[in-house]
């Protein structure tokens, strides 16, 4: 039976147990998982909070991670403005990137959710509202969700990955990580 590790990882947390690349040392996910053998199955930006999966099973890692097998990854997204549904229409069909055209996405406007703190907290600005969606995406390029929210003109302020597939961050505190069922 393969281990699979859901992990709520907290903002400014790299995914991957070292940092090679920083002379001074970033937070990894080795300040939070010791458990020999496992790896993250796909990527969390370093300012993206949320959920990151880990295993130690190859196969399971890329039935997770690689794009081909479209696994939904369901993310909580504040973005800067008041988008209406309009708005919001052109990501249901896909948006064209600098990489190409996205595949269809779900989306919806969502109230506030019931989330953590954030450290640091999103800028607040009176002058400008913000808003929350829920974005459902079947592939996982490089800062994708942002660049999608960005592309039809309400940039992302805060980012959390709730679920992928049927695993989901429900009653995993932030730096914490539990076993889940395969």
């Amino acid at each position: 039976m393969s281990r699979l590790i859901l992990f709520n990882k907290p903002m400014g947390v790299l995914s991957q147990f070292t940092d090679a690349k920083s002379p001074t040392e970033r937070p990894t996910l080795s300040g939070y998982i010791d458990l020999p053998g496992v790896y993250p199955a796909g990527r969390l930006d370093r300012d993206s909070e949320g959920l990151l999966l880990l295993t130690e099973d190859g196969r399971l890692q890329a039935r997770i991670a690689d794009p081909k097998h479209k696994m939904a990854k369901t993310y909580l997204v504040q973005v800067e403005g008041a988008p209406g549904d309009a708005d919001l229409a052109p990501l249901r069909k896909g948006v064209m990137l600098k990489d190409g055209q996205t595949r269809p996405a779900k989306v919806r406007l969502i109230d506030p959710p019931a989330l953590w703190d954030r450290d640091p907290p999103v800028r607040f600005r009176k002058s400008v509202p913000d808003s929350w969606i829920e974005l459902t995406i079947t592939e996982g390029r490089n800062r994708q969700v942002r660049r999608m929210t960005a592309a039809i003109g309400f940039p992302t302020l805060r980012l959390v990955r709730w679920s992928v597939g049927d695993w989901s961050l429900d009653g995993i505190p932030p730096g914490t990580w539990q076993d889940a069922r395969v």
